[in-house]
């Protein structure tokens, strides 16, 4: 297999090259980096899209390889728009949205009977304020630990509650995966002390309770329907 280009984030393209030639497949690639930290864009998204058609145009296979969720505020749709303007054809390889697989690697279902029939992705950079519902309502927020204790005091003042319990996962399938469990009203504490840092997805609502990550006193919810009343013994950090 040949890819003259590969537009990639950075910190993923070591696994996925290491992962193919591990099936016998060696890439002779030029790897650019155009990954995003937060408050760190170092190629700006116009720069990314005329990067995409200026080296497709010229006749090399682009691979854009990126992490998250590309249509869920990653910008994938406009790449793919910017490519299709420019007469290019492209091929989409769609992955499990990070919205729903992250909190699932924590035993978190988004909803659940009795527990929560809906929920809402939202990015911390949004009117958070407007995003109505109780702790049946579950809310994920994306690329939000930056502005978490904002966050977390504006979903508090609504009809959630200080208590409503929150989950983090950090680095969902990566290395530094990690999940920290609190409320509302602790949350950010939590993540100033045990130092949490993005990629994470931010869980909020009644559905936590069911992670086994969750302690005790979140674990407690009357489900006497569900197998997952059972008591369970939580898995080690």
């Amino acid at each position: 297999a040949h890819v003259d280009h590969l537009g990639i984030q950075l910190h993923a393209v070591g696994g996925v090259l290491d992962g193919l030639a591990a099936d016998g497949v060696q890439l002779d690639a030029e790897v650019i980096d155009v990954g995003k930290r937060p408050g760190h864009h170092a190629v700006p998204q116009d720069a990314i899209n005329a990067l995409l058609v200026r080296e497709a145009t010229a006749g090399r296979t682009v691979v854009r390889l990126k992490g998250g969720d590309p249509y869920v505020f990653g910008r994938g749709g406009e790449e793919l728009f910017a490519c299709h303007e420019a007469g290019i054809d492209v091929r989409v390889v769609p992955g499990v949205t990070s919205a729903v697989a992250v909190p699932a690697l924590a035993g978190i279902p988004l909803t659940h009977r009795g527990v929560a029939t809906s929920f809402t992705v939202a990015t911390a950079h949004d009117q958070i304020a407007d995003l109505g519902g109780g702790r049946d309502h579950t809310v994920v927020l994306l690329m939000g630990v930056g502005t978490l204790a904002h966050s977390a005091h504006t979903l508090a003042r609504g009809d959630r509650g200080a208590e409503c319990p929150v989950a983090i996962v950090e680095d969902g399938f990566g290395a530094r995966q990690r999940v920290t469990v609190g409320t509302l009203a602790t949350i950010a504490a939590q993540a100033a002390e045990r130092g949490v840092r993005s990629p994470a997805v931010v869980v909020v609502g009644d559905v936590v309770r069911l992670s086994p990550y969750a302690p005790e006193a979140l674990a407690s919810l009357d489900l006497s329907f569900d197998p997952l009343a059972v008591p369970r013994k939580a898995p080690s950090l």
